[in-house]
């Protein structure tokens, strides 16, 4: 199939406003787009949102997009968390899995619904994996705000129970570099290694995780053609990309002003790495979302599709309210393009 296809997320979460909006927004061909979702919400939230998503049951409307439902015989119910709804999600997710989709694209889930409906994941990363992956592929979570990117060596883990292992490191950021070259074109990338423990462990002094583990890793990497750092603080270390990629927004911003064309704005970002790798989760995540909000998009690489979605999650606080910003949604959607 050669088409994006889009899952809309918790049926009581933000998930299927920011779809309608994003995709009335962009107007993309009818024939480049499948929704995995269910009439039923597709038409409640479009209603509150008082705007008609474009699909092929409306003969009427000029861009029509394929739907895939998936059953939901519930309320939906702005803000709650159930077991039904975690049963949409999952499903919706499976079934993207199963179409060969060009691209996957995918709106926010909640991770206590998952679980009251038996579903054990800690996220749509894992869903994923599950259901894509072959050969022993690894499914990665890069998150992406123009050339601001992170890469997270660990995921939805408890800090207490993080283990990194000199072999983990090496395979992730050798899977990091292939996805570098294959689909971004980048043939020598750059890359940022975080230092586990504050200021990159003192020469053990402070934690002994980079002596024992990351350095050994740095210079295997070397050994086999991968530009990284040594470990490095954390937080100097994204305090200077992060300038970077706000001083390169302002820049963009001024262009904008001056009426030039958005297809000729340089994507901002770090010109000095390509890629940061944080070991943990808010190690990586705190300082893109900082810095780029709604703009940052989370991808997931390391399979054979390309999935992203957007860098929040489902806001139940205001779901159905009509005021969800679809920014992060129209990105996620625009990096598969």
């Amino acid at each position: 199939m050669n088409k994006i296809a889009i899952t809309t997320g918790d049926p009581n979460g933000i998930g299927a406003e920011i779809t309608i909006k994003a995709l009335n927004k962009l107007n993309l061909p009818y024939d480049s787009v499948v929704l995995i979702s269910n009439k039923k919400i597709l038409d409640f939230y479009g209603e509150r949102c008082h705007s008609e998503l474009v699909s092929e049951s409306n003969p009427l409307i000029a861009n029509k997009y394929q739907i895939i439902e998936i059953p939901y015989d519930a309320d939906i119910e702005p803000g709650k968390v159930t077991k039904k709804a975690g049963e949409f999600s999952f499903q919706s997710v499976k079934k993207v899995c199963e179409i060969n989709a060009k691209a996957i694209v995918t709106a926010p889930v909640a991770k206590n619904a998952l679980y009251l409906a038996g579903h054990k994941f800690n996220g749509q990363t894992e869903i994923l994996q599950k259901y894509l992956a072959h050969d022993n592929q690894l499914a990665e979570m890069l998150f992406v705000a123009g050339k601001f990117r992170v890469l997270l060596l660990t995921r939805h883990i408890a800090l207490k129970d993080i283990v990194l292992t000199k072999e983990m490191v090496v395979e992730k950021i050798l899977n990091l570099k292939e996805f570098f070259v294959k689909h971004l074109r980048i043939t020598e990338p750059k890359f940022a290694l975080c230092g586990f423990n504050p200021h990159a462990g003192e020469d053990g002094i402070l934690g002994r995780e980079e002596i024992d583990i990351l350095i050994p890793a740095v210079e295997e990497l070397r050994s086999r053609g991968v530009n990284i750092t040594n470990p490095l603080p954390a937080d100097t270390l994204f305090v200077n990309v992060a300038k970077e990629y706000l001083s390169d927004v302002q820049k963009v911003g001024e262009l904008i002003s001056k009426n030039v064309l958005t297809s000729c704005l340089p994507a901002p970002g770090s010109s000095v790495f390509d890629c940061c790798i944080a070991n943990y989760h808010d190690q990586g995540l705190i300082p893109i979302k900082t810095v780029a909000g709604n703009k940052t998009v989370n991808m997931t690489i390391g399979l054979d599709i390309i999935r992203t979605s957007p860098g929040h999650g489902t806001a139940f606080d205001i779901a159905g309210k009509n005021i969800a910003d679809e920014t992060g949604m129209i990105e996620a959607i625009k990096a598969v393009l």
